[in-house]
């Protein structure tokens, strides 16, 4: 008789240190122990005074220590770090606790990669980081060209095909091809990590009222009904394109399970309205289960005990249902 695998942790990457991360990462420990256990990548140095921590060398110890003590896998810092002060000098660290966890991921030794937020900025001008952003990052340490972000909650998932660009811009880069795909990767991330066989995809349009026959756009005729009907059946149950204002009140949720939108806010307006503190940032693409809290690094209130953690703690657990999946 074989014994039942034993459970893999999950790689939490610290994020920048003079933010919300640490204190956040404590109380996720502190709610959810040995359920969802998890190791810690940073400088304990940086954690709160009286944090119940223990160091490790490797990433399987975390299972066994996650019950009385948070896993920390030590990533050297050059300096501490005083809450609400962004230290330069700290940037090199925060890029090395990113790669120390996708290499553990990647290396089959922690099942997903969660990472608390970064400050752009701290990066650039300590490190001269050249990517935009997380999400960019991971995609070139995971060696992908095309990765789609997802927030997930539980009252909803929505996708925009375009995302930190100006609004006038989305007309231009909303080609066809980009639609296209966008929704291969988010029914292939549905499937494969949210166990969804045959994942229903409800598509927004670009314009008020889905365009209104031309009256207000011509885009969703011009090509983006074709579209959906050129990918529809198959591997595809896919509806649209609908109107934006109509898409997201309970009735219309319960027939999809989830929307792509076309820009932006039209997208994370509707799940920050519906499930503000439980939104998680998903990437898919990667070759790895990468989520994220749907916050920033709330530098303006680090270390004084308001951080909110049930973004990072539903993170925690959706990185951990995903790896079931």
């Amino acid at each position: 008789m074989s014994r039942p695998a034993r459970p893999l942790p999950i790689a939490l990457s610290c994020g920048e240190p003079a933010g919300i991360g640490p204190e956040l990462a404590v109380k996720a420990w502190q709610e959810l122990r040995d359920s969802c256990p998890f190791l810690w990548l940073g400088d304990p140095r940086h954690l709160p005074t009286g944090t119940d921590w223990q160091e490790i060398t490797n990433a399987a110890e975390a299972v066994d220590v996650s019950a009385s003590a948070m896993p920390v896998l030590r990533v050297d810092f050059a300096a501490p770090t005083v809450p609400g002060q962004l230290n330069p000098d700290n940037a090199a660290g925060v890029i090395c606790a990113i790669e120390a966890g996708v290499a553990l991921v990647q290396s089959g030794e922690a099942s997903a990669l969660c990472t608390a937020p970064i400050h752009k900025k701290a990066l650039m001008d300590g490190a001269q980081f050249p990517f935009p952003g997380h999400t960019e990052f991971l995609a070139h340490l995971g060696n992908v060209q095309n990765v789609v972000m997802m927030l997930a909650s539980p009252a909803l998932r929505v996708v925009p095909a375009t995302i930190h660009i100006a609004l006038a811009e989305v007309p231009k880069a909303l080609t066809a091809a980009r639609l296209r795909a966008t929704i291969e990767i988010t029914a292939q991330g549905l499937r494969d990590q949210f166990g969804l066989a045959h994942p229903r995809i409800a598509i927004a349009g670009l314009n008020p009222h889905a365009g209104e026959e031309g009256a207000m756009g011509h885009e969703e005729l011009d090509w983006m009904r074709a579209l959906i009907a050129d990918m529809q059946g198959g591997a595809y149950t896919l509806s649209g394109p609908h109107p934006a204002d109509t898409m997201f009140h309970a009735a219309a949720r319960a027939r999809y399970d989830a929307a792509i939108c076309m820009y932006h806010d039209q997208a994370l307006i509707p799940i920050k309205t519906l499930d503000f503190d439980r939104g998680v940032n998903v990437t898919l693409g990667l070759p790895f289960i990468r989520t994220s809290p749907d916050h920033g690094t709330a530098c303006d209130i680090a270390g004084q005990g308001l951080a909110n953690p049930s973004s990072l703690i539903e993170a925690l657990r959706l990185a951990q249902s995903m790896a079931r999946s």
